[in-house]
């Protein structure tokens, strides 16, 4: 280490004890927590604030919506039946340290016309640990509505076939501690319960948003809109009571 950097490591650790700092550890103040912004200001997003996990085949960010186009052999998944694991489908998130609250989304895949063709809503902290609710593609007369959980790399997946003309969904994804709730609705206003599940790694800062993929030999473009943060509606258990 040189002497300068020892002299700014000497100054930043006397700047955080006089600031009320003991410890001397450094923070990350370029850090923005987009669930904390957007509930300062009505549960608008700010989209230009969120990041890309993998960028997608093509997209676009504007008034308010987000285009995806997908590209083939694209997908989610971890190990679990399939034996294999797939890590590359472009994800668009936000981070928060914020533990209580509701993310809004409706998702419009009137191009999907592959199997598995899917777009919807993630939580992805990294490749063994992320959860994701959607609609798949799957023939003419149907398609699955449901929800994957990954924890410590082994992925599951919930669904119900739903018509196939069904072409746009509403999502809520809420947030209490470290457990979490998926929600859906054909009119975003009434959603029902998809998920209730936990997820082992989400222990503090998390990153979440939507997503698109073409896990076969496919693309189609997504459209995400009507994006917003809310207070937590999933709302506390006011039955049996914890241990």
């Amino acid at each position: 280490m040189t002497a300068i950097k020892r002299l700014l490591m000497l100054s930043l650790c006397l700047c955080a004890v006089a600031c009320g700092n003991p410890s001397g550890k450094t923070h990350d103040t370029m850090f923005f927590d987009g669930v904390s912004d957007a509930l300062d200001n009505g549960g608008q997003i700010n989209l230009e604030r969120l990041e890309w996990t993998r960028q997608p085949q093509a997209f676009e960010i504007k008034d308010g919506t987000v285009t995806i186009t997908t590209a083939p052999h694209t997908d989610l998944w971890q190990r679990t039946y399939y034996h294999f694991r797939n890590d590359n489908a472009p994800v668009l998130q936000m981070q928060t340290h914020e533990k209580f609250f509701s993310f809004v989304v409706k998702t419009d895949f009137t191009q999907s016309h592959h199997r598995f063709d899917q777009c919807g809503i993630v939580m992805y902290l990294d490749s063994e640990n992320w959860l994701k609710g959607s609609v798949e593609f799957e023939n003419g007369q149907f398609q699955h509505l449901g929800s994957v959980v990954t924890n410590n790399g082994w992925s599951d997946w919930a669904t119900t076939a739903i018509p196939a003309d069904v072409k746009t969904m509403w999502y809520r994804f809420s947030r209490r501690e470290d457990d979490f709730c998926i929600e859906c609705s054909t009119n975003g206003v009434d959603f029902s319960q998809m998920r209730v599940c936990h997820i082992y790694a989400a222990t503090d800062k998390i990153s979440f948003g939507i997503y698109a993929c073409s896990p076969e030999e496919s693309s189609f473009t997504a459209v995400f809109s009507d994006m917003k943060i809310t207070e937590c509606m999933w709302k506390a258990h006011d039955g049996q009571q914890p241990d």
